[in-house]
């Protein structure tokens, strides 16, 4: 188990090191469990080590020949992982850094992602040579913290102001040796304590910090009916001894229970200027109005076209923009489907257990987007352009040579490349395939309803599904061809269908193709291997496929390109859809 380093590490751990020859997945797992976050807050983590080669009898370990990418997860009992980051380990020893926040009671747990993951002892090492495999060599993790932009922090003072505090963890963060340790696992594992707080007038300081408190919380003047409600309900509370903490948090939690909080103030005839600041804010912040946008409510010129151009662009420029991004995506595009199915175990041995590949597809995705954003590039963008957000694992997946590690970036795609846009990405693609088939239909009917905003009707009920033939009798176009023989059929197919069969030439994790896979019997060429979580596989190559279609005007295209080169002849369409 690695060690977990403090100011006290000496030259030993620089020359010990915990070697992982496998990628995360229990029980094989390595964790830094002798930490855990007393606290939540921000926790300066570096992490130690390097890229190995271990003989195949795992007697020699000599120098790694490639850099690895290593992720790390953050980890709640029972086994709830979180990304944290990720980076590269590389021949020679290096360290990492990065700032994080940590929840109360969370480890670390790292993760050496493209080496085989499986469960031992049955399996094979798809990475193994003649003369040895490859790992990675952690030597040992330092962790400064927690951090805080002020203390106390934002929370509290919105609570309690800046009357004066007892902090319940002063012991904690002055004892030393085994009384440290178990004063942090006190913090870690037992019940949370709320600061102690120091009123000399409680009436008075109750009725100060409450007006505060429900004026953020209201977003906008504080009925005084209403106010008086609640400020009763305090009364009350210290009136049968509880103390002043507890009596404010009886308070606060009934305000954040009543609908003024809840809800987004009802929309009239005109909204007014705190309904507009807002909406503004939780589209694009996912969170309250700040200060500069109540003050523009409250003088009526957040109304200004102008002005409320500003404010956009001011809070799409915001780090906290991000949660925009993220929430847009998850219904737009349905990035939030990202884990709802996976790929075949059989048909897709290459994408099995590939955390690596199916972690970053989103996060392409949502710096894509960021990006058309942030640049204010063209609408034609959502359709086709000339770069993506790739990273080595994503790179490999699009056939873009040149690319290492794991750090996702912008790249220019080679002039040839059928990627470029929305519809071309792993993400977009994984979530129109069910993991096992793609189907002309889903995406055809995705592209129109979400990227061109052409409402589909729903099938006739009698009607039943289209299920791609994985026996390989029959390619789906095939299957398609006899159901739009029915008329009441084909009148919705002749819309859907053209663009989904563009994408045909993508597998169900985003993957190209020219050929189907099979399970079928019979002939066909065989592909045969272990996969990324060492099992064997064995599938046929399957009968071919045929990305051309015709859009309902009669337009022809041959393939993805073609199709694209269409669509951007109506970049009012996109525009309005968006």
């Amino acid at each position: 188990r690695p060690e977990v380093g403090d100011s006290s590490m000496d030259d030993t751990q620089e020359q010990e090191a915990m070697i992982m020859l496998m990628s995360t997945y229990e029980p094989a797992e390595i964790k830094f469990d002798e930490f855990r976050a007393p606290v939540s807050g921000y926790y300066d983590l570096t992490f130690s080590g390097y890229t190995i080669w271990m003989s195949l009898d795992f007697k020699t370990v000599s120098q790694g020949r490639r850099t690895e990418p290593v992720t790390i997860y953050s980890e709640t009992p029972p086994r709830r992982l979180r990304r944290l980051g990720a980076f590269d380990f590389e021949p020679d020893p290096t360290r990492h850094h990065m700032r994080v926040w940590l929840k109360r009671g969370e480890s670390i747990q790292p993760d050496a992602t493209r080496l085989v993951r499986s469960r031992p002892p049955d399996f094979e090492n798809p990475f193994e040579e003649e003369d040895g495999m490859p790992g990675v060599a952690f030597q040992w993790m330092e962790v400064e913290g927690p951090f805080y932009d002020q203390w106390p922090e934002k929370g509290h003072q919105l609570l309690f102001g800046d009357l004066p505090i007892e902090d319940p963890a002063k012991e904690t963060r002055e004892g030393e040796g085994d009384r440290r340790k178990h004063l942090l696992d006190t913090l870690v594992y037992g019940p949370r304590p709320f600061v102690e707080v120091q009123s000399r007038n409680p009436a008075k300081d109750a009725a100060k910090l409450l007006k505060h408190f429900m004026e953020a919380a209201y977003r906008r003047p504080v009925p005084k009916d209403e106010y008086q409600r609640f400020l009763a309900l305090i009364e009350d509370t210290l009136g049968k001894g509880f103390n002043f903490v507890d009596s404010m948090i009886a308070g606060y939690t009934a305000v954040l229970s009543s609908p003024a909080f809840i809800y987004l103030e009802p929309t009239a005839p005109e909204l007014d200027g705190y309904a507009l600041a807002e909406r503004l804010s939780y589209f694009l912040w996912n969170s309250p109005p700040d200060t500069e946008l109540l003050a523009l409510a409250e003088n009526g010129r957040i109304k200004n076209p102008y002005i409320k151009s500003q404010q956009v662009e001011r809070l799409l420029s915001d780090p906290r923009s991000e949660r925009f991004v993220e929430a847009f995506l998850d219904y737009w595009l349905d990035l939030r489907k990202m884990g709802d199915s996976g790929p075949d175990a059989e048909l897709y041995p290459e994408y099995q257990l590939d955390d690596s590949l199916t972690e970053s597809m989103p996060r392409e995705t949502r710096l894509y987007f960021a990006e058309l954003i942030n640049q204010n590039l063209s609408v034609g963008h959502v359709v086709d352009s000339g770069f993506v957000f790739v990273n080595e694992r994503l790179a490999t997946l699009y056939d873009i040579p040149g690319v290492t590690g794991a750090d996702i970036r912008k790249v220019v795609l080679p002039p040839e490349s059928p990627r470029g846009g929305l519809m071309t990405q792993g993400s977009v693609l994984k979530v129109t395939a069910n993991g096992t088939t793609s189907s002309p239909v889903i995406r055809g009917a995705w592209i129109m309803q979400r990227i061109l905003g052409k409402e589909i009707p729903p099938p006739p009920p009698s009607v039943k599904a289209i299920e791609s033939d994985i026996r390989g009798a029959k390619t789906i176009r095939e299957q398609l061809a006899l159901h739009r023989s029915q008329e009441s059929c084909n009148k919705c197919h002749e819309k859907i269908d053209p663009a989904g069969f563009a994408l045909e030439s993508f597998d169900v994790m985003g993957g190209w193709r020219d050929r189907y896979r099979t399970t079928a019997k019979g002939q066909g060429e065989i592909t045969s291997g272990v996969g990324h979580d060492g099992q064997d596989f064995r599938f046929k190559i399957g009968l071919p496929v045929d990305a051309s279609g015709q859009l309902p005007d009669g337009t022809p295209f041959q393939d993805i390109r073609e199709l694209k080169a269409l669509l951007l002849q109506d970049e009012e369409q996109l525009a309005r859809n968006l």
